[in-house]
């Protein structure tokens, strides 16, 4: 089933706004060539959040492990498998340690990887799919209480594996689908209790987002799309309207856009809206960066070389203009950034740069500076 339509938001860029300016780069660090993700978590249980990076150039991942200042020490080199492109962590072997499933394209294989005391990794197995896989993602599929793996493969193939709670997965359902599959994102989208899936098809025959609902036993129903703009690159979720219900936050990989799909609550979605924030977005995550109770949008645009921030109206649209911060080359990846488990800071973020090979640490002002919450207002 196909839903078609997109709202365009064009009317919000003729507002009179500045946009606060919250957040600055505090420092680069170099990591493995052409780093594809970024991660954060506490590897070594110091207290204080480290940094991970999957290297597609040079076949490795690398671990910073911070100061707790917005520091963080010289990166250490993992060797996996080739061109590894993607994480999912969980603690796949329940001994309350995060560990790693990497999605390694060059040899068609995701590579486990444990973790230990120290912060390093050991080795586990390693499981070949057909073919490419390009994003994965981890959760109880199937109500055991232990960790699965979802994998999206470039030639239109969905992989499930069935942890088995020791760090091992077995064989799951493997379903053939779409167009050019980008990225997975798990989420219970139906308010059931089961987890469902989001794949982007980046297709040229496709350009949807794609919703598989759970059947709560490691398999899943067929899927629904919802048209996005043109070649789709990542899902991520968040709650733009305040509703309390999943929506869903797509980049395009073309006409400089991204789309936002209000959620239903029962695993359906409203018509996209689509906006723009700098040239060649390629990915996004949303948290509320100016303190107003509403989500905002922190966009990373490969072309333009800058990080774009957009303040949300919380409606599912944004205030125009963006406020742009310039980068190293390539930027690629995000994840929010809280400089110790405890942290009572607002939190900051990390990019991997793909161009550059190195991430880069943008810290938050904080709030003193944040102008106050204009009304609520639809375009």
């Amino acid at each position: 089933m196909l839903v078609f339509g997109l709202l365009l938001t064009s009317c919000s860029n003729k507002e009179p706004y500045t946009p606060p300016d919250l957040l600055y780069l505090f420092a680069t660090y170099p990591v493995g060539k052409n780093p594809t993700s970024v991660a954060t978590w506490d590897f070594n249980e110091d207290g204080i959040t480290d940094i991970i990076t999957t290297n597609i150039g040079n076949d490795s991942l690398s671990i910073l492990f911070g100061n707790g200042d917005g520091t963080f020490k010289e990166h250490t080199q993992i060797p996996v498998a080739k061109e590894p492109r993607a994480l999912a962590m969980d603690d796949f072997n329940r001994d309350g340690r995060r560990d790693l499933a990497i999605a390694c394209s060059g040899s068609d294989q995701i590579a486990i990887y444990l973790g230990l005391a120290n912060g390093t990794f050991g080795t586990g197995q390693r499981y070949g799919v057909h073919k490419t896989p390009v994003s994965i993602a981890a959760g109880d599929f199937n109500g055991d209480q232990k960790p699965d793996l979802a994998v999206a493969l470039r030639n239109d193939l969905i992989k499930v594996f069935i942890g088995q709670g020791d760090g091992t997965f077995s064989d799951g359902p493997q379903y053939e689908y779409g167009d050019t599959p980008t990225s997975i994102a798990v989420a219970d989208l139906d308010r059931n209790g089961t987890l469902d899936l989001a794949v982007t098809n980046g297709g040229p025959m496709s350009s949807a987002v794609s919703i598989w609902l759970g059947n709560g036993d490691g398999t899943f129903r067929k899927p629904t799309d919802y048209r996005t703009g043109k070649r789709p690159l990542v899902v991520t979720f968040a709650d733009f309207n305040g509703d309390q219900l999943a929506d869903l936050f797509v980049m395009n990989g073309e006409m400089d856009t991204f789309t936002v799909f209000l959620g239903n609550g029962n695993g359906t979605f409203q018509a996209g809206k689509e906006s723009g924030a700098d040239a060649g977005p390629v990915y996004g995550l949303a948290r509320d960066i100016d303190g107003d109770g509403r989500m905002d949008a922190a966009v990373v645009n490969v072309q333009s070389n800058n990080l774009s921030i957009l303040y949300g109206r919380g409606d599912g649209t944004f205030r125009y203009p963006p406020i742009n911060y310039r980068t190293r080359g390539g930027p690629f990846a995000l994840a929010t950034l809280n400089l110790t488990t405890t942290s009572t800071e607002v939190p900051g973020l990390v990019m991997a740069n793909n161009g550059a090979a190195s991430v880069t640490i943008f810290l938050h002002r904080g709030l003193r500076n944040a102008t106050a919450p204009p009304p609520r207002t639809s375009s």
